[in-house]
């Protein structure tokens, strides 16, 4: 509702309007060819491609629920990019030179070198499928946002309009522009919400009144017997979703989850093949890695802040003993949206909104752009030439902005039953955001490690293992247990062992796999 913005919030949110329509007409460049449209003519700087890959990982998911990890636990999510580390290293010797080698627009048609153009159909619509998921619930994420800001309500109808509104944002922004555009946007984008955090960072600090190091105490001993909100790594042996950044996790389905975000999920890599050489898209990759750190401990510590800001009455002195419960409009909401719409300063407040919109267009703009890419280039491209050999690129150019409406379509209903899906769940957001990743990485870790390291496979055990990797971790949702199995065999079992168990059982099956056809055609090894 715009009642909680004071006019020097609407001049903000005048000046990002500006902003935004002043570098969608210095980006929006017209594109002559498919490589200009979906890999920047391999011409994109390398430091500008480590913010956009930056940028796309850190979502509206990280800006809601980041605070709400640092409020509700500890640092140990920031322990999750040692896994990260070690799967950009993987991706950089063994994926990275062979996109540059066959000269591929998607992650996928290495595929089709080894099994065939149905491979790499299969698995672009796996991947499209997955993303529509990941996307789409952050999407829903920005979304509800949105609908407190414009409604002052986030009941479905009102979910439903941000969210149509956002989309269509994120389209006209975009869909003239390719990928060129959506990364320089993106890195626009990431200064507008880091900024946004630092701002509340020192907001807060100095809302507190003790010195940093009362502060770090206060963070070490919250309260009698809870534990340090400053644990970085958690050696606790725990497989629920409880303990899915514990040490274990992140050496194991978190190493996982990085290989499949960096090298084989379009979304992330597509801005990787835009650089102008493997070394140099090798670099960017590690490059974003490295800044992911201190741009996520930035909005873990606004969770820390609020943490002794409302649950330590006997620092602020405020005489409340459980801090406040988090509602809007009689709805539960998140720690740091209801600090923004109840109590950060004016102007403040303003640009944290815009810095949730600039983190949702930034997610939204390179899911468009990868999606389409994959839908065009894997699927409608060999299709159509099949029929009309003299088809141009220009007709391929039109095609991907076609192809970035539909996906928009797709990701705003995705992000609708995302609002109903969530009602079934306790997960936290960022769990949330990040659990629904696994459906689509399974299947394809499995037939990426068959195809890397070994020489069986085939095209029927390669389908078949992507159908079952996407099932196998959902069957193991809460809300498809209590509905499917008997009550004894219902548990608990985070996103990260359900990625490892996913993997595990399609590499096997795609292994089943073995044909005269593989023994003759080119490999990859």
């Amino acid at each position: 509702m715009l009642g909680y913005y004071s006019f020097a919030d609407v001049l903000v949110f005048i000046a990002y309007g500006l902003v935004l329509l002043g570098s969608g007409w210095l980006f929006n460049r017209r594109n002559k060819s498919t490589q200009d449209y979906f890999l920047g003519g391999n011409k994109m700087p390398m430091w500008v491609v480590a913010i956009s890959v930056l940028a796309t990982s850190q979502s509206a998911a990280t800006f809601l629920g980041g605070p709400d990890q640092g409020y509700r636990g500890d640092l140990t999510y920031l322990a999750t990019n040692i896994g990260a580390f070690i799967a950009v290293g993987f991706v950089a010797i063994f994926l990275i030179p062979k996109f540059y080698q066959y000269k591929v627009y998607t992650v996928y048609e290495l595929l089709e070198r080894r099994f065939g153009s149905a491979a790499k159909r299969q698995a672009g619509v796996m991947y499209l499928f997955g993303r529509i998921f990941a996307s789409g619930a952050r999407l829903y994420m920005a979304a509800i946002a949105v609908a407190m800001i414009l409604f002052g309500d986030f009941e479905a109808s009102s979910v439903i309009a941000a969210t149509l509104i956002i989309t269509l944002a994120g389209l006209l922004y975009t869909v003239y522009g390719g990928i060129r555009t959506v990364i320089y946007s993106d890195v626009l984008q990431a200064v507008i919400y880091v900024s946004a955090a630092i701002a509340v960072i020192i907001v807060l600090y100095n809302a507190i009144p003790i010195g940093f190091s009362e502060l770090v105490n206060a963070l070490q001993n919250p309260a009698p017997g809870e534990p340090s909100k400053l644990k970085l790594i958690d050696t606790e042996v725990d497989f629920s979703s409880s303990g899915v950044f514990n040490i274990w996790s992140v050496l194991t389905g978190f190493v996982l989850l990085n290989i499949a975000a960096f090298g084989l999920d379009q979304d992330m890599t597509q801005r990787v093949l835009t650089c102008k050489n493997a070394k140099e898209g090798s670099k960017a990759m590690l490059m974003s890695v490295v800044m992911v750190i201190p741009v996520m401990l930035l909005f873990i510590v606004i969770g820390l802040l609020l943490y002794i800001y409302y649950q330590r009455p006997d620092i602020m002195a405020t005489g409340q003993g459980d801090g406040p419960v988090p509602t809007f409009a009689g709805e539960a909401v998140t720690i740091f949206m209801y600090y923004v719409l109840t109590e950060i300063p004016a102007g403040v407040r303003g640009l944290v909104t815009i810095g949730i919109i600039a983190a949702a267009l930034s997610t939204l703009n390179s899911g468009l752009n990868s999606m389409s890419s994959v839908l065009i280039q894997d699927i409608y491209r060999p299709w159509k030439l099949r029929r009309d050999s003299s088809a141009t690129d220009t007709h391929f150019v039109r095609a991907g902005q076609l192809g970035m409406t539909v996906v928009a379509a797709a990701l705003a209903l995705m992000a609708c039953l995302c609002y109903y899906w969530q009602q079934y769940t306790d997960t936290p957001l960022l769990q949330f955001a990040l659990s629904v990743m696994v459906f689509s990485y399974s299947g394809l870790l499995g037939v990426y490690f068959v195809t890397l390291f070994s020489k069986r496979g085939s095209p029927t055990s390669v389908a078949a293992a992507l159908v079952v990797g996407f099932m196998v971790p959902l069957l193991m949702q809460p809300y498809v247990m209590d509905a499917l199995w008997p009550a004894a065999w219902v548990t608990d079992i985070g996103f990260t062992w359900q990625l490892m168990i996913g993997t595990a059982i399609s590499t096997l099956i795609c292994l089943t796999g073995s044909s005269a056809r593989e023994a003759n055609a080119n490999e990859l090894n």
